[in-house]
């Protein structure tokens, strides 16, 4: 916990140094949100992985905590510095055409905590990962009062009916604004942070493999999927065949030509339960997990573990410990029990058979003399004396063919071998359709 706390203490300490900055512009609606971003951002730091975050970029994104529709490149740990876009021009500029994975946070919105959700995104995939930033203002302030924060996923449409709100009194013209001012249709019901979600799914030079939500950021993905839907039906098609999506603390409805939807939920989480769609089964539900994701409190969603294990089809491959005590056994054991059947077959061969002394034959009416069935008798082949072992070219032939092929080693015994996390990962149109409602 001293590392969520230090991330923590530390953008809330650089935040206030740029308070009389930002209260400068704007003044009555930086000064009213302030309280509830400052709430939101140690809220994000409860449910999000802050900590694998560096002190220099929870420095540098303090002063954009909020801004709505923001977009951010976050590499993985050890990769460099994030890189902090305002608009979806500079996004490309920046070495948006390179990325290929995207993440929306949720629950208090904060760019922290949607940069350690990113963070955990790209070190599962090993790439950087774009983030866009939910932020909170006047609208959700009215959002949350009428309960949309606990029930955003059925009072999600709320939240962005209200955000005109925030076009009235002014906010920073972050993400996909200015399309948003281009675009005459009054009727609007997505929010900027959907707006932005969407443009980048509608640019032709991006390419968007996977698309990774948690909590209320499940809902804008799918706002902004269905607004694209609207728009441009057969972009919606083409990232149903190339993109995937997975979903952390809850199940929302996505447009039907998603069926390649991943959605993950942890067994305690009655948050994410309150806000998922009930005829949504979930495909992974992770014991004894709730809804945060911070790996320093018990029972978190660990989301690069579980998301490398299903972006790979498979479980973590066998402790080496194991491999080795089942492989190093082999060739010996088969050597020795070749050794030891050949000694066995020396002895045999080696042993004189039984002096037998001849008597003499009683003169018999046949004038050749018979050899008598006793003396057959006395005299039994080593073979019926002992029991003859295989050869060793038998033995070392046998062990050969039992032994495992190359690759592959057979688990301990005792134990039970290793499963992948999800089997059916790849989920057909024709095996599963995802319910309408």
């Amino acid at each position: 916990m001293f590392e969520t706390a230090f991330a923590l203490g530390l953008t809330q300490f650089a935040r206030s140094l740029s308070f009389p900055e930002r209260v400068r512009h704007r003044t009555m609606r930086n000064a009213a949100l302030e309280p509830w971003r400052l709430r939101n951002t140690g809220i994000d730091a409860l449910y999000y992985d802050v900590k694998a975050l560096t002190a220099d970029e929870a420095f540098y994104i303090s002063d954009s905590i909020a801004s709505e529709g923001l977009i951010m490149i976050v590499p993985p740990t050890g990769g460099g510095m994030l890189t902090l876009c305002d608009s979806v021009d500079e996004f490309r500029l920046c070495g948006g055409r390179n990325v290929r994975a995207m993440a929306v946070a949720g629950i208090g919105g904060s760019a922290i905590g949607a940069a350690a959700f990113a963070r955990n995104v790209a070190d599962a995939i090993g790439a950087p990962v774009a983030a866009v930033v939910s932020g909170y203002g006047l609208g959700d302030i009215v959002n949350e009062a009428i309960g949309g924060a606990f029930l955003f996923g059925w009072l999600g449409h709320i939240r962005s009916n209200l955000e005109v709100i925030d076009d009235v009194v002014g906010r920073p013209k972050l993400g996909a604004y200015g399309k948003r001012d281009e675009d005459a249709d009054t009727n609007r019901r997505t929010g900027l942070d959907s707006d932005t979600v969407a443009t980048l799914l509608d640019d032709a030079t991006l390419n968007f493999t996977l698309i990774a939500g948690h909590s209320r950021g499940n809902c804008v993905i799918a706002d902004a999927l269905e607004a694209l839907e609207v728009r441009d039906p057969g972009r919606v098609e083409t990232l149903a065949r190339t993109a995937r999506i997975v979903t952390f603390g809850g199940r929302i409805k996505m447009p039907d030509a998603f069926t390649e939807v991943i959605d993950i939920v942890g067994e305690l989480d009655w948050f994410g339960e309150m806000n998922s769609r009930p005829k949504i089964e979930a495909d992974i539900k992770v014991p004894f997990c709730g809804h945060s994701t911070n790996t320093d409190l018990p029972g978190a969603l660990q989301v690069t573990k579980i998301l490398g294990e299903i972006l790979n089809d498979k479980a973590p491959a066998a402790e080496n410990a194991s491999a080795q005590v089942v492989e190093a056994p082999l060739a010996p054991a088969a050597t020795k029990v070749a050794a030891e059947a050949a000694e066995i077959v020396e002895a045999v061969e080696d042993a004189a058979p039984p002096v037998i002394e001849e008597q003499p034959v009683p003169p018999m009416a046949s004038p050749e003399p018979e050899t008598p069935v006793a003396v057959e008798a006395m005299a039994p082949a080593p073979s019926s004396q002992v029991d003859e072992p295989p050869a060793a070219a038998d033995v070392a032939q046998s062990a050969k063919a039992s032994a495992p092929p190359e690759g592959k080693t057979p688990p301990p015994a005792g134990r039970k071998p290793v499963t992948p996390i999800m089997a059916p990962l790849p989920r057909g149109r024709g095996k599963r359709t995802r319910p309408k409602t």
